[in-house]
């Protein structure tokens, strides 16, 4: 994770839903389908993150599933003025915000969460989306012998590896910016070589010029931003509808209004 993790910018809209408690979770919960989840698995932004919310209703909407956007942080939130206020940011140790909130850290407690998605909450299909932080964690609840999950979408790399790609064993889509040094040419070759030969539905889209964050941080008055966050939440929305319900998504226009 680098300090482009951390750019972009926060939208005007208001979040539907409240926070609420699963098991030992605080959980940000969207929609209410009872059979078909999504497990949002959030960036450093966490789950109080007013875009990430709005992303959750949103798919909610468009997917017509419950979507679970819970805190993997217990409880530590970055604000937004600590983030977008430069002043403010100088003074935010993000070396060691890395190291309490690393795989080796964390990695149990989405196991966790997850676990009880299908065995103690009921739901008969569930799709997991990583943002950042939160895509490696979808990789490895997407792994060989997990059957934790049934499908996962990508956006913004962040601490993926070669083996986490390899044991993936449920459908992938990658919502790939052309500018992100955490998804180098060689790791998105690496993707487009290896992931096709394991006998899973694959979607890679690639956004030409935008960089790291767009698809959740975009900014509202930039014009190739806003079409490619627009491009990519339809993708996401498309490709749960299809492979969790069977159908195409419910979105009517490319924004629907998170601004």
């Amino acid at each position: 994770m680098s300090d482009c993790c951390i750019s972009g910018f926060s939208w005007n809209g208001v979040p539907s839903g409240y926070g609420t408690k699963i098991g030992n979770f605080n959980v940000y919960p969207a929609g209410d389908n009872k059979d078909v989840a999504i497990l949002f698995l959030h960036d450093l932004f966490g789950w109080t993150f007013r875009n990430n919310r709005l992303l959750a209703d949103h798919l909610a909407r468009e997917v017509n599933a419950t979507v679970l956007l819970p805190d993997f942080f217990d409880g530590e939130v970055v604000s937004d003025e600590t983030i977008f206020d430069p002043e403010k940011f100088k003074n935010f140790d993000l070396d060691a915000w890395k190291e309490r909130n690393n795989k080796e850290n964390r990695a149990s407690g989405v196991h966790q969460f997850t676990k009880m998605l299908k065995v103690e909450l009921g739901f008969k299909k569930v799709g997991a989306i990583g943002y950042c932080w939160g895509r490696w964690a979808a990789f490895q609840l997407g792994a060989k012998g997990k059957g934790l999950i049934d499908v996962i979408s990508v956006a913004h790399h962040s601490s993926l590896t070669k083996e986490e790609i390899d044991n993936v064993a449920v459908p992938v889509q990658i919502l790939a910016p052309e500018i992100d040094p955490r998804l180098t040419p060689e790791l998105k070759e690496y993707v487009n070589k290896v992931i096709p030969t394991l006998g899973l539905e694959y979607d890679y889209q690639y956004f030409p010029s935008l960089v790291h964050g767009f698809a959740c941080r975009a900014v509202e008055n930039n014009d190739r931003g806003k079409r490619g966050f627009g491009r990519a939440k339809n993708a996401a929305s498309g490709w749960f509808a299809q492979m969790l319900q069977g159908r195409r998504c419910n979105n009517k226009k490319d924004i629907c209004g998170v601004w």
